[in-house]
């Protein structure tokens, strides 16, 4: 069988997606009172060294060896892992009141296993943080009008995007494992023709 192709990175400098993604995520995070993390793909720990340096403990896995490597080398006080995601994480890490992972859920196989994961990563009470790119009518329409749309959902990304999520089918899939109350707040252009969507759940 052919394994999986990981997700490759050459440093651990933001990614694009970072722009638009930390400032929304910091905003998120100011409103819930708790300073521990989990971040589930946390790549190559540019995400979690930004937060370690705003106060947060954080505690991150991600199944990419080259992001890993770069996080360790350029953030050694940082508890980041190699892991698979689709593993029992709360059996290994036990449960945080705050559970986050950026732009990661586009890039699974298996969703349902993956959001159950992160719901046993949570806390009773705790919240989850989960961001996508953002796909709705008026985005698509504008993709297909302007020539993008192959260049969007290319099949020729190794290691990319294999599942697109609308706002509604996100809700769905994180209610089906017991999520609740599920905002969204759209990041990176504006509302109609987002870049990403970010999900806020709670764990009762």
């Amino acid at each position: 069988m052919h394994e999986t192709l990981e997700y490759p990175y050459q440093s651990s400098e933001p990614t694009t997606a970072h722009r638009y993604l930390l400032p929304a995520l910091l905003r998120i995070l100011s409103t819930i009172p708790m300073d521990r993390v989990f971040e589930v793909g946390c790549g190559n720990g540019a995400v979690a060294s930004e937060l370690d340096r705003r106060g947060y403990s954080v505690v991150g896995v991600d199944a990419s060896a080259s992001g890993i490597a770069h996080a360790r080398a350029a953030f050694p006080q940082l508890e980041l892992y190699q892991g698979d995601a689709y593993q029992d994480l709360a059996a290994r890490y036990g449960r945080f009141p705050i559970v986050i992972s950026l732009e990661v859920v586009e890039h699974v196989y298996d969703p349902r296993l993956f959001v159950r994961r992160c719901y046993d990563l949570v806390d009773e009470g705790g919240s989850f943080i989960l961001s996508t790119p953002f796909h709705g009518y008026w985005k698509n329409l504008a993709m297909a009008l302007t020539g993008k749309m192959d260049a969007h959902f290319t099949a020729l990304w190794d290691g990319g995007h294999i599942k697109f999520w609308s706002e509604q089918t996100l809700s769905t899939l994180m209610t089906e494992v017991g999520f609740n109350n599920i905002q969204f707040s759209r990041v990176g252009r504006i509302p109609p023709l987002a870049k990403s969507v970010l999900a806020i759940a709670k764990r009762s």
